[in-house]
């Protein structure tokens, strides 16, 4: 079964009263597009996310927000239409290969969590189309001309809708069709296909999965990732060692230091990176640098360590985690590293696309003692801190 995920993201964000677009806008470091296309990265049940954007956007978004954060899943990116139905409509008829379910949710959603991604998806497969929403809370009131009150509506009955919405692919393209066929436009996807006569199931969502619309949803989305991010947070520990041997470069931290030494194994041997990449992996709960780059493959045959480290990073972020911070200590007795300590930091932070005030690197010697002690190796520990995204 294949499920598609359409992220509509056209809008100019005019109620917020920005000059920047509101799915661009920053909530808690990150653009709140981003927050939502790892929602839906992480999720194990989409295949593929495409996604609408207004035509001047799109190669600014896919160099520096998709390929940035290793949003793997957004395979096509589409011109927005004038309205969101026009956008919606533009990724439908994008869909060229085998599809079963598509699932549709707003950009600026991004506090949509992968269990009720995970419900609308399933509930759909069963009954056609699905909807996530919630009871209203409030007493409503039906006015008319100058604000007088018409009538009071039984709340009981009363759901807000919001998105994820999904559908079986053949009714939601049905419905897309039979609108355009009657000029009709919807507030949202579930009312085209209300029109029909299909079946809509509301599924119980959460009121935090706000829509930012204004400035003072922005305010509350902050708040709330916040409060999240304070039990989110996951550390990995990593170590890794290789003997030194003579015609072998010496590579830390992805820069070639003089040396009359060099480390022994399999790819470059870059022990610092190493240890890196298995304090990530770790964090992640994805086992060790071993597991996805065994020293069996002739495929990572002398590679560049720094090319293993972007492989873990961008395995990390789809499964929806961000680095907080790397720390490791270089454990050897010659030569120094204080020297290339900074190339090295640089090197970590531009492959990892983190802040280089995020990585620390300290060198010790271990005085003469053990392996390292009598140059015959160099050993490395570090630890890494993970903050798992929406």
């Amino acid at each position: 079964m294949k499920t598609v995920a359409i992220i509509p993201a056209g809008g100019a964000g005019r109620r917020l009263k920005s000059h920047v677009a509101k799915q661009y806008l920053l909530l808690d470091s990150l653009p709140v597009l981003v927050h939502t296309l790892k929602a839906f990265q992480a999720s194990e049940l989409i295949d593929e996310i495409i996604l609408a954007l207004p035509t001047e956007d799109i190669i600014h978004v896919r160099q520096d927000l998709i390929e940035k954060y290793g949003l793997t899943k957004v395979k096509n990116i589409v011109a927005g239409g004038n309205e969101r139905q026009d956008s919606v409509n533009n990724c439908l008829l994008s869909i060229k290969e085998k599809c079963d379910i598509v699932v549709v949710h707003d950009a600026v959603r991004p506090l949509v969590t992968a269990e009720l991604i995970r419900k609308v998806i399933e509930t759909s497969i069963i009954a056609g189309s699905a909807v996530a929403g919630v009871k209203v809370k409030d007493t409503i009131k039906e006015i008319q001309n100058e604000n007088i009150i018409w009538s009071t509506l039984p709340r009981e009955n009363i759901w807000l809708a919001q998105t994820p919405q999904a559908f079986q692919f053949n009714i939601l393209k049905e419905a897309y069709r039979m609108a355009y066929e009657e000029k009709f436009y919807g507030t949202d996807d579930a009312s085209l296909v209300e029109r029909m006569g299909k079946e809509v199931i509301m599924v119980e969502s959460s009121y935090d999965n706000i829509k930012i619309t204004t400035h003072d949803d922005m305010l509350m989305a902050g708040a709330l990732m916040k409060k999240s991010n304070k039990t989110l947070s996951r550390t990995g520990f990593g170590y890794d060692s290789h003997r030194l041997v003579s015609d072998r470069k010496l590579i830390l931290g992805g820069v070639e230091i003089p040396f009359d030494k060099g480390l022994d194994g399999h790819s470059d041997a870059d022990v610092l990176l190493h240890a890196i990449c298995d304090a990530l992996l770790g964090a992640a709960g994805e086992g060790d640098i071993g597991r996805h780059f065994p020293d069996t493959d002739p495929e990572y045959k002398d590679i560049s360590s720094l090319i293993l480290l972007d492989s873990v990073k961008k395995l990390i972020a789809s499964k929806g985690y961000s680095i907080i911070n790397i720390d490791a200590t270089i454990v050897m007795e010659a030569p120094k590293v204080a020297p290339h300590a900074d190339k090295m930091i640089a090197n970590i932070a531009d492959v990892l696309k983190i802040s280089k005030d995020h990585v620390n690197i300290k060198a010790k010697t271990n005085e003469g003692m053990g392996f390292t002690g009598k140059s015959e190796g160099v050993a490395v520990f570090a630890v890494a801190a993970l903050s798992e995204g929406k």
